[in-house]
C-alpha cells in the first residue's frame, strides 16, 4: 500500500478541513471528546476519531457504509479514514490532546502489511503537524483475526511509537487473559456492559476491583457510552480514569468548535451539580456537568 492510497481519495475543503470520496460515499470525520477527572473536575484529554458516510447527501449508517464496502477494499478504506482523521485533527483540534483512532486488525494479515500502513500513517502525521505521541491506536479483536495477527499487528504499533487501548473490553471477544498479552496502556470498557454492572452493587464493586487492578499495572481506563447524570457519578467514584458519551459531549463534524477545550482556553469545568441517581443506584456526592454540543450527523 502507498501514501497515495489515503491522499488520493482525499479532498480538501476551503475551511482547512479534509473529506474522503469513496465510490458512491463522501465521507466527513467527527471527533467525540474524551474528558478525565481531575480534582473534582473534568477536562478534556482527548478526541476519538469517527467517521460519518454521506450519500447524495444524506447521512449514512457508518456500519451499513462498512457492510457494504468489498473486503478487498477494507485495507484501503481503512487508510483512507485514518488519513482524514488525522488531517482533520491537525486542522481543528487542540494541539495538546491525545488522539483515539480505530483499528481493525483483521484486516493487517502479514507484518509487512502492518508496517506499510503505518509508515504511511506517519507520513500523514507529519504533513498534519500532528505528534506520533498523540496518537492512540483502538484495537478490537475482531472473529475473524487470530491471536497471532492480533499480536503481531499490537507489537507493530507500538514499534512505531503508539500507544495502544483495547476497545470494548467486557464484550463478547474481551477477556483479562488478552490484556495480559497486549499489555495495552489503555482499557476502554463496553458502553452496554458497564450500563449492566452499575445496576446493582455487586456489579459496580466488580467494575470498581477491574479498575483498581488495571491502574496499579499502570493501565488507564475509559468508560465509553455515558448517557446519563447517574453514571457518570458512578463512573468518577468507581475511579475511572476518563469518560465518553453524550451526557458530557456529542461527536461532531470535522470543522469542530472543540479549540475552545485547548489549554489556553477555557479552564476545565467543575463537577457541582448534583444528579438524582435512579431507585437501588449508588451514585457519589459529585457527579459532572452535562455538557451541550451540537450534534454530528
Amino acid at each position: 500500500m502507498s501514501r497515495s492510497i489515503g491522499l488520493a481519495h482525499t479532498i480538501r475543503n476551503d475551511d482547512g478541513t479534509s473529506s474522503g470520496v469513496w465510490g458512491l460515499y463522501a465521507l466527513q470525520s467527527a471527533f467525540q471528546p474524551i474528558f478525565a477527572f481531575k480534582e473534582g473536575k473534568l477536562s478534556v484529554v482527548a478526541f476519538e476519531g469517527l467517521i460519518r458516510p454521506f450519500r447524495d447527501g444524506e447521512p449514512q449508517s457508518p456500519m451499513n457504509f462498512f457492510s457494504t464496502c468489498p473486503a478487498g477494499d477494507r485495507l484501503h478504506i481503512e487508510a483512507l479514514t485514518r488519513t482524514l482523521h488525522l488531517l482533520n485533527a491537525g486542522a481543528c483540534l487542540p494541539q495538546e490532546a491525545s488522539i483515539f483512532i480505530n483499528f481493525d486488525p483483521s484486516v493487517f494479515t502479514e507484518r509487512s502489511i502492518a508496517d506499510s500502513a503505518l509508515r504511511d500513517m506517519r507520513l500523514v502525521l507529519h504533513e498534519a503537524g500532528i505528534d506520533p505521541r498523540r496518537i492512540v491506536c483502538e484495537v478490537t479483536e475482531q472473529k475473524s483475526a487470530s491471536q497471532e495477527t492480533l499480536y503481531s499487528f499490537v507489537e507493530a504499533l507500538r514499534a512505531n511509537g503508539f500507544r495502544i487501548a483495547v476497545d470494548d473490553y467486557g464484550a463478547d471477544d474481551s477477556d483479562i487473559n488478552r490484556i495480559k498479552e497486549l499489555k495495552p496502556d489503555i482499557v476502554k470498557f463496553d458502553a452496554h456492559w458497564i450500563t449492566q454492572l452499575m445496576e446493582s452493587g455487586a456489579g459496580f464493586a466488580l467494575l470498581t476491583t477491574m479498575v483498581t487492578n488495571f491502574e496499579q499495572q499502570g493501565i488507564r481506563t475509559v468508560f465509553e457510552g455515558i448517557e446519563e447524570g447517574w453514571q457518570l457519578e458512578l463512573a468518577e467514584k468507581s475511579g475511572a480514569s476518563m469518560v465518553q458519551g453524550f451526557a458530557l459531549a456529542k461527536p461532531e463534524l470535522a470543522p469542530t468548535s472543540f479549540r475552545v477545550f485547548g489549554k489556553d482556553a477555557q479552564p476545565p469545568v467543575a463537577a457541582t451539580e448534583p444528579v438524582k441517581a435512579p431507585a437501588g443506584r449508588t451514585a457519589s456526592a459529585r457527579p459532572g456537568r452535562v455538557f451541550g454540543r451540537r450534534t454530528g450527523p
